[in-house]
């Protein structure tokens, strides 16, 4: 089990999406990396970040990230850190969460609406990381 998003947790979901069918055929046209921002709440004092190069229904590279500047992304998904607790716990959907503004998404949104299946099936395989919560 590992902490959410620890270095360990990122590595464990990278090892998940490039084993998971199902994400590699939803997400086969995909090409995009995300800068993943967990923000403060009342359960966490800090903002997090992680990065995550998705290509082709792979998984080609993670890392824990210092600063939002430490790195340019094709996309910024970014929400309060019980919000994330809920998504990875398969108890939110990613398009109605934007939808609803617990989470919010910078980058080209065509693209996104054009990849909903490999957006639930990327937090599917989230869901199936043994994940702690602070």
């Amino acid at each position: 089990m590992a902490k959410f998003p620890s270095e360990a947790w990122i590595q464990l979901f990278k090892e998940k999406v490039n084993s998971n069918p199902e994400y590699a055929e939803a997400a086969k046209n995909w090409e995009g990396d995300f800068q993943f921002i967990v923000t403060p709440d009342e359960a966490l004092d800090r903002e997090l970040i992680f990065y995550v190069d998705l290509w082709h229904g792979k998984c080609r590279e993670v890392a824990v990230l210092r600063s939002r500047e430490e790195r340019k992304t094709a996309f910024t998904w970014r929400g309060a850190y019980s919000n994330w607790k809920r998504l990875i716990s398969e108890k939110r959907d990613p398009i109605r969460d934007l939808l609803t503004r617990k989470f919010q998404l910078e980058g080209d949104m065509i693209r996104i609406m054009r990849a909903v299946r490999a957006a639930q099936e990327l937090v599917k395989t989230a869901a199936s990381v043994p994940t702690e919560f602070v």
